[in-house]
């Protein structure tokens, strides 16, 4: 259990306080840590309901119930740290700013590739002849269609992004385009060799132009946290939580907020090792919107090796292997009615929870339950409400004439759906004010069998059980309800949570084994194995690894897997926060690649960062090139927020055997800087 609460005279061999932040989709989590220098302790945690129209008010919100808790000086603070879905959110709803593509040697042609034109949209591309070949021989730069768009484009985007052919090998194109453009609009921009080492012009063009959009909007929340932080008197250094689980300096992540999409997922994986001291588990992580699952190997986060895949992009971004499923303690429970006896069916949509809006709102949720409740017959359309989410006006432009009027009808008050919709083409409407962010829809939701049950008691239980029992009373197809009372319903719904839960786990191993996740764990003998039926052929599934639980209700819904996935699921005392925690228990991490190729007999190319120069010698072209990547290694690590980085260097050369004589390919050195970030004094 946690530890009591210390006093403000605590002596300073006690250790440093480190604040942790985690906004998710429904809770921003905010930890109080302490580290002891050994596995340290949780001081104090708190939630706050996110607030997506400002992420700084739910911060504010945990953040101060967390101090409030541990009633400590905020000024003892020592180090804060972050996770955040914000980037991550932004690519998935086709959110950020307006960019200008900067495509150097390059034809539109390229534009087809990996997504890049779909992801343009609308968006400026200026191309430019230049580039360089593979050995980075340099093709002649032409940059005056670049400097006959900026005066324009000064005044119309808010970044730029350059992309360069062959850039990786020798940027020296890609840096006289962002000269030029720093030097003329003094706006930001990103150079793809900054972001990427790896080939692939289009999608390095994607991963840049993404990363374009979002140095805006890290940097409102930055900035937002930086001045709430300045408020509390908390002058401690600010970190990010990067895709792959590393911390890095808040400077660093407004360069490259693109490195922050699964943040989030990543600190609740850095979270669960810490609390567990395992090195191999599955760890799954259920919140109120959806499920994430991973695989944690050796101690460290599986990477997806393809890059990260977000919003339907396919990145360059290095971020953890994460599964991310529908499934959560908001999902939406409805009915599968196509068949004879209905099956429970839950989310992908996340809903408020009657519970939740019951405390929210009170009396209109309570009289409209019971209104429906007196009904002789049920409906559909019971249990269910519409409200507005409170974004600012002017995100509601646009809409067409059958949105703005329902949207009109719908208020900051709940609407029960059978009193707003009159016709079923409404109900698609709605779906379209929910998708723009728009409108909430209230109903039954996992979170709600639980307070029926008594399981959870933070938020109202009797709207939760008027709920129940009209979701209880629908009929199945010989007009039958399909539950006898309310708490029948509800442990249904339980249930099926921790089925389809060990459903996402058992998935996202099979698919971590090279197979097909969601078609192998649909399979019928996989059922069965699942199902324990007997028969003369006995099956059995199991995963090779424990499971880690995370999340504020994993200790209830995964009570029941181990049958399941047949091996323990550990759930720790502080899963509730694993991702805050993660935040702050991480290590800053870097890496620097350089590459030795031979562009001809007897010369030997050192390419690496802004760096490239010829060797006679093998020998002498790789040790520089270990030089150079430590040297860059270290100074980028300083840069992302750390002062005693450890270097590890690995050397892969790539040879061939020609008539019994060794043939020189290329190297590739990786330079990896990794230690505990800087805390204030």
């Amino acid at each position: 259990m946690h530890s009591p609460a210390p006093s403000r005279s605590d002596p300073p061999s006690a250790g440093p306080v480190f604040l942790g932040i985690d906004t998710g989709g429904t809770y921003t989590d905010a930890v109080l840590w302490r580290d002891d220098g050994s596995a340290g302790m949780v001081l104090a945690k708190a939630k706050a309901l996110t607030t997506r129209h400002d992420l700084a008010v739910g911060i504010s919100g945990a953040v101060d119930a967390v101090l409030a808790k541990a009633g400590i000086d905020p000024a003892a603070i020592k180090l804060v740290s972050m996770s955040t879905t914000l980037a991550t959110n932004a690519l998935v709803e086709g959110q950020g700013g307006r960019a200008a593509l900067v495509m150097i040697g390059f034809g539109e042609a390229e534009l087809a590739r990996d997504g890049l034109g779909s992801a343009l949209g609308s968006d400026p591309v200026i191309f430019c002849p230049g580039g360089h070949d593979v050995h980075g021989n340099a093709v002649d730069l032409e940059l005056s269609p670049l400097a006959a768009a900026l005066p324009e484009l000064a005044e119309t985007v808010s970044g730029f992004a350059v992309c360069a052919y062959f850039a990786t090998r020798n940027p020296e194109h890609e840096i006289a385009a962002r000269d030029l453009i720093r030097e003329r609009t003094g706006l930001p921009v990103t150079a793809s060799h900054e972001l990427s080492a790896k080939l692939g012009g289009p999608r390095r063009a994607l991963t840049t132009l993404l990363n374009a959009r979002l140095i805006a909007m890290i940097d409102r929340l930055v900035a937002a946290t930086e001045g709430f932080l300045d408020a509390r008197g908390i002058a401690a250094p600010l970190m990010v939580v990067r895709g792959d689980g590393a911390l890095v300096s808040a400077a660093f992540a407004r360069q490259r907020p693109i490195e922050t999409i699964l943040s989030g997922p990543a600190a609740s994986i850095v979270g669960a090792r810490h609390m567990t001291g395992l090195d191999n588990a599955v760890v799954s992580d259920i919140g109120g919107t959806t499920t994430d699952v991973a695989v944690l190997d050796h101690g460290r986060p599986r990477l997806d090796p393809e890059g990260a895949m977000v919003g339907g992009f396919r990145t360059m971004v290095e971020a953890v292997a994460m599964h991310t499923f529908g499934l959560g303690g908001d999902s939406e429970v409805s009915l599968d009615e196509r068949i004879l006896v209905p099956r429970l069916k839950l989310g992908p949509r996340r809903l408020v929870p009657l519970a939740l809006a019951g405390m929210m709102h009170g009396k209109v949720i309570h009289t409209e339950l019971e209104r429906q409740l007196r009904a002789p017959n049920p409906s559909r359309l019971d249990g269910r409400f519409a409200f507005r989410t409170g974004v600012p006006e002017r995100l509601a432009a646009g809409l067409s004439r059958p949105e703005a009027r329902l949207y009109q009808e719908i208020t900051a008050q709940p609407r029960p759906f059978d009193t707003l919709l009159v016709s079923n083409a409404q109900n698609a409407t709605l779906n379209r004010l929910v998708a723009r962010g728009l409108v909430h829809i209230v109903g039954f939701t996992p979170s709600d069998a639980a307070h029926v049950l008594g399981r959870q008691s933070n938020w109202d239980a009797d709207a939760a059980r008027l709920g129940a029992e009209l979701f209880a009373r629908r009929r199945d197809a010989h007009g039958q309800p399909i539950a006898t009372s309310p708490e029948a319903i509800s442990e249904r719904v339980l249930r099926t949570v921790t089925r389809w839960s060990a459903e996402c786990i058992l998935e996202t191993a099979f698919a971590e084994d090279g197979l097909d996740g969601a078609a192998t764990v649909a399979h019928a003998l996989v059922q069965r194995a699942v199902d324990a039926r007997p028969g003369i052929v006995g099956l059995t599934v199991a995963l090779d690894r424990p499971a880690i639980g995370l999340g504020a209700s994993a200790p209830l819904h995964y009570a029941g897997l181990p049958s399941i996935i047949g091996n323990q699921c550990i759930v720790p005392p502080d899963a509730d926060v694993a991702n805050a925690l993660g935040a702050v228990v991480g290590q800053v991490r870097v890496m620097v690649e350089a590459l030795v190729s031979q562009p001809e007999e007897g010369v030997f190319r050192l390419s690496c960062g802004e760096t490239m120069v010829d060797f006679d010698e093998e020998e002498q072209a790789v040790a520089a090139a270990e030089k150079e990547a430590r040297a860059i290694a270290a100074a980028r690590a300083l840069q992302a927020g750390t002062d005693d980085a450890e270097i590890a260097v690995a050397i892969d050369f790539h040879v061939s055997t020609v008539e019994g004589r060794r043939m020189f390919v290329e190297a590739r050195i990786v330079a990896t800087a990794s230690g505990r970030p800087r805390i204030a004094a």
